[in-house]
């Protein structure tokens, strides 16, 4: 016997969009890891800057704290050094250039907000680093909730960010979640949640490709077409 899928499958009723799909430029991020890393000794042109590179490519989406102890493995001392200098190089990297949402972006999340659904908008960044960014979103209107690395216990691709925004904006069915990022550790976080929507949005066929393989459910090139894709359930 067929049943309703509008009476088994509840309506989206939290999208949890990670930042870096929506206004955090990668080359900024990269150009912060890098001078951060510069500040213990790991300079360009050196085997160990490249090693570096290599391991902060993988681990895009990450909180940069943990790539940080990692890199500078039982050298704590060094490791939080390090986050500091990113934090730093990041904040006058906002305060230079400015960080603002493309009108997609914000035409896409004020159209959800619409249909009722709460955003919360997730950082892998801490506090320090991101807190002028997520505050200048969610004064616009784009957020009823923003949430950073030193809001959870783990950051991606830990599924704690994603349940900690259903604890405090009160979702009560991982099925009404959906999940938007632009890396591969976003992605897995909203699948390990047990998201039901997981979105991976990238304008390049070979993040898009990496993207599916890491669990989205749904790949676009553009945030323009989320909305309809959430409002629809999917």
């Amino acid at each position: 016997m067929n049943r309703d899928k509008t009476i088994d499958t509840p309506a989206v009723s939290l999208v949890c969009c990670d930042l870096a799909s929506i206004v955090i430029d990668n080359s900024v991020v990269e150009r912060a890891f890098a001078e951060a890393i510069a500040t213990q000794g790991i300079v360009t042109g050196t085997e160990a800057y490249v090693r570096s590179m290599v391991r902060f490519d993988r681990s895009r989406g990450r909180p940069p704290a943990d790539v940080m102890r990692e890199l500078f493995e039982r050298d704590e001392p060094r490791a939080q050094a390090a986050s500091l200098a990113f934090d730093r190089s990041f904040r006058a990297a906002v305060e230079r250039f400015g960080v603002t949402a493309p009108p997609d972006a914000i035409a896409a999340l004020s159209k959800i907000a619409g249909s009722g659904a709460n955003i919360c908008l997730l950082s892998a960044l801490s506090r320090g680093a991101s807190s002028e960014v997520l505050g200048s979103l969610r004064r616009q209107g784009l957020a009823d909730l923003v949430l950073c690395a030193d809001d959870t216990p783990r950051g991606f691709p830990w599924p704690d960010p994603v349940l900690t925004a259903m604890l405090r904006l009160g979702t009560g069915d991982v099925r009404e979640v959906a999940m938007v990022s632009s890396t591969e550790n976003g992605v897995l976080s909203g699948r390990r949640a047990g998201a039901r929507i997981v979105v991976g949005v990238a304008n390049d066929p070979h993040q898009l490709a990496a993207l599916r393989r890491a669990g989205a459910t749904h790949v676009l090139d553009s945030l323009g077409e989320l909305p309809d894709l959430v409002i629809a359930g999917a």
